[in-house]
């Protein structure tokens, strides 16, 4: 049974390893596989680079970015100047990339970041999971190719436009059945009882824009 906890990150109990310690649920693993499996059939080897993250370390990210132990980016990925920002410009430029603890989809174990392992290591690139490198780099294969047949394995991408939400992503995968569930169950009031009750930075500004968030950045529906 898919319980709150299960969405906010607080429950990894239904979670396995599915490849070199990424964790995601089963049907999730399955799926992936079978799609990795065809994907090399045309000689695209896509990888997992980020899968399950935990409400501590979604939180961690955030500490660090709202510190400034972190770099802040704007949709088109350059770097803003933290210093100059005001609390709620500063929580917007986080949620620009990174979800709030308690609502980042990562939680579900059913999303996941992909990359063409072996393109990248033939081009030698510096590899930094930015748009660039799937638009005209080392990923663009893969890119098109998720385009043509993720949908066929059950997977959509969320992120696949910007649209004043969350930033634009084509590295980002969910599969889509089982993420339905877990959007269901999403609450904006539990959600801000969890932040409360953490130590999260910038607690009073988020409780203050928490609507604006919770519509245009954790349901992703950006600027309408």
């Amino acid at each position: 049974m898919i319980t709150q906890a299960h969405t906010l990150g607080k429950d990894e109990s239904r979670l396995v390893d599915c490849q070199n310690g990424f964790r995601l649920l089963p049907e999730v693993c399955e799926a992936f596989k079978r799609m990795q499996a065809a994907a090399a059939q045309d000689s695209v080897d896509i990888q997992i680079v980020s899968s399950y993250r935990g409400f501590d370390r979604q939180l961690q990210i955030w500490q660090n970015k709202w510190s400034g132990k972190a770099t802040l980016l704007d949709a088109n990925e350059n770097t803003l100047d933290a210093t100059t920002l005001t609390d709620q410009e500063k929580i917007l430029a986080i949620l620009t990339w990174s979800a709030l603890p308690g609502a980042s989809r990562h939680h579900w174990g059913t999303d996941l970041d992909v990359y063409d392992k072996n393109a990248v290591e033939k081009s030698q690139h510096d590899f930094q999971l930015v748009c660039s490198e799937y638009d005209q780099g080392p990923c663009t294969q893969l890119n098109n190719w998720l385009n043509k047949h993720a949908i066929k394995f059950g997977f959509s991408r969320p992120y696949a436009e910007y649209t004043g939400g969350i930033a634009r992503e084509p590295w980002h995968l969910s599969f889509q059945a089982s993420a339905d569930k877990m959007l269901g169950l999403l609450d904006e009031q539990v959600l801000l009882a969890n932040l409360t009750k953490s130590d999260i930075l910038g607690l009073d500004s988020i409780i203050v824009n928490m609507p604006e968030i919770y519509q245009r950045f954790v349901l992703n529906r950006g600027l309408v």
